[in-house]
């Protein structure tokens, strides 16, 4: 099928990959599109999420859900916000699907079909939303729009749709940001390289694209940049243990590289698909990454895909992999604890598996150049001669069984991935906050004392029973993100691997001192020194889960609660939550409030941003009136 032609068909037809990709979003989330607010692991949504300094990147440590958070709480000023999630999950695949589609070349519609599907219904998008990374999967959906855009980047007016481009980089953050540099620096670089022309005439037109490109990227990272920055002069560290933990394993029969190159192999067993390791399924991913590693090859090779863009996503693919295979071996884990422990901004090295996401975008297309090598080929091409002709007693079996093969390709990755299905086979489910969660939260942003809120038990995830029916799920303490103030929390990652639990140190020079006062279990435990002395770290709230802390000392869910002293007052006691006030002579705090380098940052990036966002939308004008007038 062709998609040639204008008017409403040809619209519809255009839009095909994007409709395919918000369907198999839909088929994938299932119940977490229900009311309520899907939590797993760092995907946490609030209810009326704050828009407060601490959102736009003023707090310690490494900004990592900057902006991230900052363009939900936008969105939930416009819209519902129980609707952002959903639209936000949906909105990763539908850009995901038509962004790899318009990668592949020829007019006809079934291979960019294969490679819409093949791109968002995969082991890394599987994995990667299991571990509730949401923000660097909108990165990832805009990959191949980063890499169109970068493939017409000449001159500083293309700029405009290259920052256009960016746009789900800039809101995913800096691992998005990553994935974007890794896969247009490699083309910038190879800028110019067509022909026979000597090394020396294609370095200005490589330097020119080098230029271009890391302006849009430092223009869109801005408003993460400079808070890491400052993170990275204050103390805050990077703890080189972690690369042990957070190397790519196995999650196939064949080994770590195995399992890489069919683009899993994450840290964390519990975000691997269901069956995602059966025998199987895993020979058939594995059958067909290869193939479409050799179906790309070979429309590079053959110039279909045009240069740069062909060779520079392939050494963006083969780096990435590199990096994640580092990790696999002992030399490689050694050095990238060498460098971690050097300076802290290597630490995103750690997880390696992140940078197979180039390949994913490879074997996107390369799935779409098997589909259009089983298409037979149109009558007339010279390709069939006389003496190959199908018989007479069997004409249209022949014909079709190549169009046949070509759609059941589109429909693979599907039948091999099923454990993305539905919810993730029912892991992926919305659940509704607690009443007990508003009332909490009026008290704490009603009061214009300064001073931060301390979340306990100090612990970085919760197993949080709000869904019913005995079902607990596992996410990000949600007060991290739910309240306008500072909020201090145990960064500090553990990990059970090989039957051993794991504790990677935390960033937050605050949350560091913090831990050993609480590490006895206060308040439920009560000692009368540490009110005074959270006071003197910035604290003015103490928030805590009562069923989680009844959990982590051992004590029963329903029992009384300690009387906390005259340097404390509860300003909360429910079935849930317990909200406690430190005495305000304790408390040494200022206000929180946005430094001048963070909010330059963001006023360049959003100037940057609404300025291409007006050329783009002025110049696809203009190019609509041209095509317009040329048709009269």
């Amino acid at each position: 099928m062709r998609w040639t032609g204008s008017g409403a068909l040809s619209a519809v037809v255009r839009l095909s990959p994007a409709v395919l990709g918000a369907a198999a979003g839909a088929l994938a989330l299932g119940p977490a599109l229900g009311a309520g607010y899907v939590l797993r692991y760092d995907m946490v949504f609030v209810p009326d999420p704050p828009l407060s300094p601490m959102v736009l990147g003023a707090g310690d440590g490494f900004p990592r859900a900057v902006p991230s958070d900052a363009a939900v709480a936008v969105l939930a000023r416009l819209l519902p916000d129980a609707a952002v999630q959903p639209l936000v999950l949906l909105a990763v695949f539908a850009l995901g699907a038509a962004g790899a589609a318009r990668l592949v070349p020829g007019p006809y519609l079934v291979p960019r079909l294969a490679a819409a599907l093949c791109y968002v219904w995969n082991g890394y998008l599987a994995e990667r939303l299991l571990l509730g990374q949401w923000a660097l999967l909108l990165g990832y959906a805009g990959l191949p729009w980063v890499l169109a855009a970068a493939a017409r980047l000449e001159r500083v007016r293309d700029l405009p749709r290259m920052l256009v481009a960016l746009l789900p980089a800039a809101v995913g953050g800096f691992s998005s940001v990553l994935l974007s540099a890794l896969v247009v620096v490699p083309m910038a670089v190879l800028a110019g390289g067509g022909g026979r022309r000597p090394w020396w005439r294609r370095v200005p037109t490589a330097l020119r694209r080098t230029a271009l490109v890391g302006a849009a990227l430092v223009a869109v990272s801005l408003p993460w940049l400079v808070p890491a920055l400052s993170a990275v002069a204050a103390d805050v560290r990077t703890d080189p243990a972690a690369v042990e933990l957070f190397a790519a394993r196995a999650d196939t029969p064949f080994g770590a590289l195995g399992s890489l190159l069919t683009l899993g192999g994450i840290w964390n067993a519990h975000a691997v698909p269901a069956g995602h390791g059966h025998l199987f399924p895993a020979t058939c991913r594995l059958l067909l990454a290869v193939a479409a590693v050799a179906g790309w090859a070979w429309w590079v090779r053959t110039g279909r895909i045009p240069s740069p863009l062909g060779r520079g996503l392939s050494v963006a693919a083969g780096a990435g992999f590199a990096v994640a295979a580092v990790g696999t071996t002992e030399t490689g884990r050694t050095v990238l604890a060498a460098l971690i422990t050097a300076w802290p901004g290597f630490g995103p090295l750690r997880d390696g598996q992140l940078y197979v996401a180039p390949l994913a975008l490879v074997q996107a297309v390369g799935c779409a150049a098997l589909a259009h090598a089983l298409r037979r080929p149109e009558p007339g091409g010279g390709t069939v001669g006389p003496e190959r002709e199908p018989r007479r007693r069997s004409p249209d079996l022949g014909r079709a069984a190549g169009p046949l093969a070509a759609v059941l390709l589109v429909v693979l990755p599907v039948v091999l991935v099923p454990g993305l299905a539905w919810g993730a086979a029912g892991r992926l489910v919305a659940v509704e906050y607690p009443a007990e969660w508003a009332r909490v939260r009026a008290a704490v942003d009603g009061d214009p004392a300064p001073g931060a809120l301390l979340t306990l038990p100090w612990s970085a995830y919760r197993g949080l029973d709000w869904s019913g029916g005995g079902r607990t799920v596992v996410a990000l303490d949600p007060a991290t993100k739910g309240f306008a103030r500072r909020v201090v929390w145990n960064d500090a990652l553990r990990v059970a691997s090989d039957g051993r639990v794991y504790e990677i140190a935390g960033e937050d020079p605050t949350a560091r001192a913090v831990a050993p006062l609480v590490a006895g279990g206060w308040p439920a435990h009560p000692a009368p020194d540490v009110p005074r002395r959270l006071g003197a770290l910035g604290i003015r709230y103490v928030l805590v889960d009562r069923t989680a802390l009844a959990r982590a000392v051992d004590a029963a869910p329903g029992a009384a609660w300690p009387d906390p002293g005259p340097d404390v007052q509860v300003v909360h006691e429910g079935p849930r939550f317990a909200l406690l006030r430190i005495a305000d002579r304790h408390v040494t705090a200022v206000p929180d409030d946005l430094p001048g380098a963070v909010t330059a940052a963001w006023a360049v990036t959003g100037s940057a941003l609404l300025w291409a966002g007006a050329a783009a939308a002025w110049a696809a004008v203009r190019g609509r009136r041209s095509t317009a007038r040329g048709e009269r």
